[in-house]
Parts: structure tokens; C-alpha cells; sequence
């Protein structure tokens, strides 16, 4: 369900203390967050504890972003801090990628900002007290993609009211399940928690994703504090305030020009909406403030202040929920070291390609081819720069490469004795079905000798694309077999448990013909244009401002 943009008041309270010095435009002007979150716990005493909590605090604070970190301290109390959840909490068919001749997988994690108002802090730091008992909405979501060789990263951002399928998901807290739906992914967080928005990104993308991450309002404005100043920057005197007939906004107000932004005023950036023109532009605004924290951080000598790498520590594991693969201290450091080694020039930040929903003109949908070629490069472990040297996959992806199945050499039963069951699953966001579809590719098959291929009539849905399920291991060279006679690559045959025979699950990406299209394998940098690429290393970047909301 939509929410009424009046809950985006995110404008200082009049009570809130404010740091020394007058206030002014251009100036930071960030506060912590109230407290009423989250467990606390002593500040480590004694000089080899303070020594130790240095690394550890560097590399807890600069994860989320992607950064650089070193060493890590098993402290209980920074362990007790994280809150842990189920990793996946909805009907998801992705499995991980095939490791690289060096044995590599590319690593990828999903952030989610949600709009939880749970808290006091909440409620004072995003207004709408009355919308407390609301599920919380996911409308901050970025896929961090880490690649097989470590040499590059990915961002792509989601604006929240893109349309989608969400999948069936449980709620691993109360056991509520929620059927499948069609609806724009913000509201994904409040059908089964940031496992339920993980797996409408893996069946959206067809990218398995490793962990998620979420941070509220209390949590950004925490880790905005600790971090200190970040620089943004508008080209024109911004004021995100109400206006006649458009309620809301979050109360930003700065001068044209650059400016360090922190605590409550960095939260505010992150929320501004109504001041850059559409959701759209927003997602661009948070991704600026990333790269700029990114720079930031990297370039701080930050092992010299024991009390302000203490303040991270605590700022970051207080602030953040994760998945509970990487619930610990040392599971964290682990992720920071290997996301440490990405230089800024080789951290590319997008925006998915989305056009106009015909339902309703405040939604989006994917854009289609545009939005597919994104995908691709993510599945098959491409870069999103042109610096590799290449333009070639890290080599985790499956276009060309054998597949486990193909490398171990499953035999296959004679193509007339497999018994083949053909879905339609060829609607979309964008389209309505192929009416038919799963006949047609039946015949096809028979006609190749499957005589035992015949439509699934039981079953319709949408998948983007087209895959070969198969139940049991014993099925798999018979699935592989069926996916090579009708050219679909051997990195889309999939055991799955919800199929009983060997299926072809045709999707949204062959509509038509008897052969599977097989796109040409993505190129290095190759990124369509709507994607609104931007370098982690990119520092003359600045928003445009709305002309209502200039002052």
C-alpha cells in the first residue's frame, strides 16, 4: 500500500540539542540519534583493548559502503549489539554461481533502508507518528556486487515504487505467511522482513544473493554521526519543505554549492524526494552520498582518534540488522576485507532502467531490455567499468562455460523415455502471457524426439528467465539434456523442489520460436544509458534542485 508522502517530515525537532557553534546554511548541522535502540555496552578499557578496537571499528563502520578496513576484536558487546535474521524468507529459485577457475564466487549483498517508525527515534527522526503500527517499507534498496576476482564492484539502486512479483514469503517472526503478489517492491520488507525482499531481488534478477543488511532512520543518523562530515553538493539553494497541495518532505536545506552533511541533515539528504523531481532522482542523490562517504572514509587518517573509531564501532553494529550468515564481528571484518580491495575508479553506482507503469502513474516498472541487460552483466560476473582490460566476465558466469552438471558428466535417458512437463511463464511486469506458449514449446519438443513432452496446464506465473527445473539428482543429465536440445545454456538448469518431473519454465525472455534466444554474452562496461552510471571516484557530481523547492 502506498504511504502519503506526509510522513517524509524529517526536519530537525525543535527540541533536538544541536552542536556547538551557530547554525548555518552550508554548515553541518548532524545530532545523534535519541537513544531508545538497540543494546549499549561499555567502551573497552585499557590501552592493548583500545589498540585492538581500532581495527575493529574501521572495519565495522566502512562495510555497509563498500570501503576500505583492516583487523577485527571479537568483543561480546559488539557482537550482543547486531540484531540477525533469516537470510531468505521467500519462495526463491537462484543458486549461487559456478566458482572460477580460481575458485572464485562473486559475493553479493543487498541494502535496505527501511522507514520503520518502531521506535521513538524513529517517530521523531521520520515523523508520522500515526503510521507507527505500520509494516515497514523498504525504500532504500542497493545490491552491492563484490566480483569473482575482487577487482571490481557494482551498485545498482531500485527506486521503492518500481512494480514487481513478490514472492510467497513466511514471516520468521511470527510465522505469517503472504501470498504472492504483484506490487512495488518497498513493500516487500513488510510481507516476511528483509528475507522477503532478498528474495524478490534473486527472482527479479536471477542473482543469488549472499546476505542483506537494513538500517532505519535512528541507525543512518548514528552512523552519519560517527562517520562525521560527507560532502554533497546542489547546483541551486535547495528547501525540501511542504508546499500548497504537496505535503511532506524532509526538511533539507542548503546553500548551492558543496557542502559536509551529518547526522540528522545526512539523513535528510537520503530522504529528499520532492526537491530533486522524482524517486528516480533520488536513488541518483544517495548514490552520490555513498561515493562521497566511500572518499571520505578512504581518505581519513582514522587510526589516530581511539574515541571516534570507538563512536563507529558502536555506531555501526547499534545501527545495523543482518542476515545471520554474517551475524558476528569477525564474519563482518571477513566481508570488509574482501570488500577493502575495490578501488573507487572500479566501484560503478547505477540506477535500474525503469519506465512508466500504465496502471499507475506513480509506479514504474523495469525497463524491459534495458533493464535485462543490467541483470545480465550482474549473473554473468561482468564489470560495469571497462578498466578490467578485458571487457570479459571475472569468470564466475555461466555464458560458454561448462556447468557442474556438464563438467561431472551426468548421463541422460533416451530423449523418448523423458518425461518433459512445459510452463508458461512468459508474463511480466511489462506484458501479459503468450497465450499458448507452453504448447507450442511441447510440440517443438516432440518433434525433436521428447515424445513425452506435453504442457503443464496446472501451472501459469512469470519468470524472466527461461529455465529447466528437475527435482531430484538422478533427473539432472535428463534435464540437461532437454535444455541443450532446445539451446537453452546449462547455467539455466536448476534442481528445484517444487517441480515433480523434468519442467521448461518458459520465460519472459523467449516469447516466440522454437529455439531459445541466447543473447550474446554481456560486455565490460556495457550498460545502457537510462543505468545513470557514476564512478565511486567521480567527485564533481551535484544534484539539480526542483525550481519549487529553490530558496
Amino acid at each position: 500500500m502506498m504511504r502519503s508522502d506526509a510522513y517524509e517530515k524529517g526536519a530537525r525537532p525543535d527540541s533536538a540539542p544541536r552542536r556547538s557553534g551557530p547554525p548555518e546554511e552550508g554548515r553541518p548541522e548532524g545530532r545523534r540519534a535519541p537513544e531508545g535502540g538497540g543494546t549499549g555496552g561499555g567502551r573497552p578499557r585499557g590501552g592493548r583493548a583500545r589498540r585492538a578496537l581500532r581495527w575493529s571499528a574501521t572495519t565495522l563502520a566502512v562495510l555497509i559502503l563498500g570501503t576500505a578496513g583492516a583487523g577485527y576484536l571479537y568483543y561480546d558487546h559488539l557482537n550482543d549489539n547486531l540484531v540477525k535474521g533469516e537470510r531468505s524468507s521467500g519462495d526463491s529459485k537462484a543458486e549461487r554461481s559456478e566458482p572460477n577457475a580460481a575458485g572464485q564466487t562473486p559475493l553479493n549483498i543487498l541494502l535496505i533502508g527501511s522507514d520503520s517508525r518502531a521506535s521513538d527515534a524513529n517517530v521523531e527522526l521520520g515523523g508520522g507518528r500515526a503510521h507507527r503500527d505500520n509494516p515497514p517499507l523498504g525504500d532504500v534498496q542497493m545490491l552491492i556486487h563484490l566480483a569473482a576476482d575482487r577487482k571490481s564492484a557494482a551498485v545498482v539502486s531500485i527506486p521503492r515504487d518500481t512494480r514487481v512479483d513478490i514472492p510467497r514469503c513466511t514471516d520468521p517472526d511470527t510465522g505469517t505467511a503472504y501470498p504472492a503478489t504483484n506490487d512495488i517492491i518497498n513493500t516487500s520488507l513488510g510481507r516476511g522482513g528483509p528475507g522477503c525482499t532478498l528474495a524478490t531481488w534473486e527472482n527479479l534478477t536471477g542473482v543469488y544473493v549472499d546476505h542483506w543488511m537494513t538500517v532505519d532512520f535512528a541507525g543512518v543518523v548514528r552512523m552519519a554521526d560517527a562517520v562525521g562530515g560527507v560532502e554533497v553538493c546542489v547546483r541551486q539553494n535547495v528547501w525540501d519543505r511542504p508546499l500548497p497541495g504537496v505535503p511532506g518532505g524532509s526538511g533539507l536545506k542548503l546553500r548551492a554549492g558543496k557542502t559536509e552533511v551529518e547526522g540528522v541533515r545526512a539523513l535528510q539528504w537520503l530522504r529528499t524526494r520532492h526537491a530533486w523531481g522524482s524517486d528516480v532522482l533520488r536513488t541518483r542523490a544517495q548514490r552520490m552520498y555513498l561515493t562521497s562517504m566511500i572518499r571520505t572514509l578512504r581518505g581519513q587518517n582514522v587510526f589516530t582518534d581511539t574515541g571516534r573509531l570507538t563512536d563507529l564501532a558502536e555506531a555501526a553494529t547499534r545501527s545495523l540488522r543482518v542476515s545471520e550468515e554474517i551475524g558476528s564481528v569477525k564474519k563482518l571484518y571477513d566481508l570488509a576485507m574482501q570488500l577493502r580491495t575495490v578501488p573507487p575508479d572500479r566501484i560503478t553506482m547505477t540506477a535500474l532502467p525503469t519506465v512508466p507503469d500504465p496502471r499507475n502513474a506513480n509506479h514504474l516498472l523495469p525497463a524491459g531490455e534495458d533493464a535485462e541487460q543490467v541483470w545480465a552483466l550482474l549473473r554473468d560476473d561482468v564489470p560495469f567499468d571497462t578498466k578490467g582490460g578485458k571487457g570479459a566476465a571475472s569468470g564466475s558466469g555461466t555464458s560458454g562455460k561448462p556447468s557442474r552438471e556438464e563438467r561431472t558428466g551426468d548421463p541422460s535417458a533416451p530423449d523418448g523415455e523423458i518425461a518433459v512437463l512445459v510452463r508458461n511463464a512468459t508474463r511480466s511486469a511489462a506484458q501479459g502471457p503468450v497465450a499458448g506458449r507452453a504448447g507450442a514449446v511441447a510440440r517443438e519438443l516432440a518433434g525433436r524426439g521428447f515424445t513425452r513432452a506435453a504442457p503443464d496446464t496446472s501451472a501459469a506465473g512469470a519468470e524472466e528467465r527461461t529455465v529447466v527445473r528437475y527435482p531430484a539428482a538422478g533427473l539432472r543429465g535428463d534435464a540437461r539434456r532437454v535444455a541443450e536440445s532446445l539451446g537453452i545454456p546449462a547455467g539455466s538448469v536448476r534442481r528445484s523442489d517444487d517441480v515433480t518431473d523434468v519442467t521448461v519454465v518458459v520465460g519472459a525472455d523467449w516469447r516466440e520460436g522454437g529455439t531459445y534466444p541466447e543473447p550474446e554474452p554481456p560486455k565490460a562496461g556495457d550498460l545502457p544509458d537510462d543505468a545513470d552510471a557514476l564512478s565511486a571516484a567521480e567527485k564533481g557530481a551535484c544534484m539539480d534542485v526542483y525550481a519549487p523547492y529553490r530558496w
